[in-house]
């Protein structure tokens, strides 16, 4: 059987059984769930990066869904295109994913409908180094266990919006989350991105103002506006994945969405580790 490999087990999150499942449980239980989250959960937005900085927001994305107590048969895992250039939202051929709490199988038959329709590609480039769609698996098998995956890269094209009128469609009748997985604004020298200088005011401005203004479109479910300022102002590295679940929950009837969290990578390092730098990543947890 056709099997995809983790490629950022050991740096982003632990390759060891037993030490993976000790950080999933820490990240589970790092964070309660809002009480203001919704009891009925179609699509959410996670972070990505490694799972000291931004596990506990992902996770509680994935509580908040196990809190509905809702049979999930397959997590539709729209991921960033770090270093794919494909114009379509794509998976490759892979049967399963491989990881240290067990491997999960792919929804071929969802992914074949996906296909049909014209709105995903098959190409075996899509999952080769990323590792936006890898770091949420764990979750998905430590909480969901008998849950598929439909792994997806979605590039920042207006196809991530045919993707989420799909992802309605066959969503409706099935039970199916859809989860978008980006981190917000990159700000800082080291990410060549200081509109507002190198210092606290540009790091503010990073959280308050630009990551806002990204989280301010995703709960008013307004995919478009998104995805083309995403693009203009740098808030978000995939915009395509968050739009594509975004417009998935507005066709599924969902008027608003819920923040369960913000933060960025700047804050998480003065918490744990009593230090702050000049750059900083932002990090939110959306539920639609």
């Amino acid at each position: 059987m056709p099997t995809r490999k983790p490629v950022v087990a050991g740096q982003f999150y632990p390759a060891d059984r037993d030490e993976c499942l000790a950080e999933v449980r820490a990240c589970l239980e790092a964070e309660d769930v809002p009480a203001s989250a919704p009891a009925s959960i179609v699509a959410g937005i996670v972070p990505h990066a490694g799972w000291t900085f931004s596990g506990a927001v992902a996770a509680m994305v994935f509580r908040a869904i196990q809190h509905c107590d809702r049979a999930v048969e397959t997590f539709v895992l729209c991921g960033t295109a770090h270093g794919y250039f494909g114009s379509m939202p794509a998976d490759d051929d892979n049967d399963e994913w491989e990881c240290p709490l067990g491997n999960v199988a792919v929804d071929r038959g969802l992914r074949d409908d996906l296909v049909k329709r014209g709105v995903i590609a098959i190409d075996p480039a899509a999952h080769r180094r990323e590792h936006s769609v890898e770091v949420q698996v764990p979750f998905v098998v430590q909480l969901f266990p008998q849950a598929k995956i439909l792994p997806l890269t979605v590039p920042p094209t207006r196809a991530a919006l045919a993707l989420g009128e799909a992802l309605a469609e066959v969503a409706s009748g099935q039970a199916i989350v859809c989860i978008g997985s980006t981190d917000l604004t990159h700000y800082g020298p080291r990410y060549g991105f200081t509109p507002m200088g190198a210092g606290p005011t540009g790091l503010r401005w990073a959280g308050e103002v630009n990551d806002r203004a990204f989280i301010d479109l995703a709960l008013a479910l307004d995919a478009e506006r998104l995805l083309a300022g995403a693009i203009e102002n740098g808030n978000a590295c995939g915009p395509g994945a968050a739009a594509a679940v975004i417009g998935a929950a507005r066709s599924l009837g969902v008027g608003r969405g819920s923040l369960l969290a913000h933060t960025d990578s700047n804050e998480i390092m003065r918490r744990k580790m009593g230090v702050t730098g000049r750059d900083s990543v932002g990090y939110a947890a959306i539920v639609f």
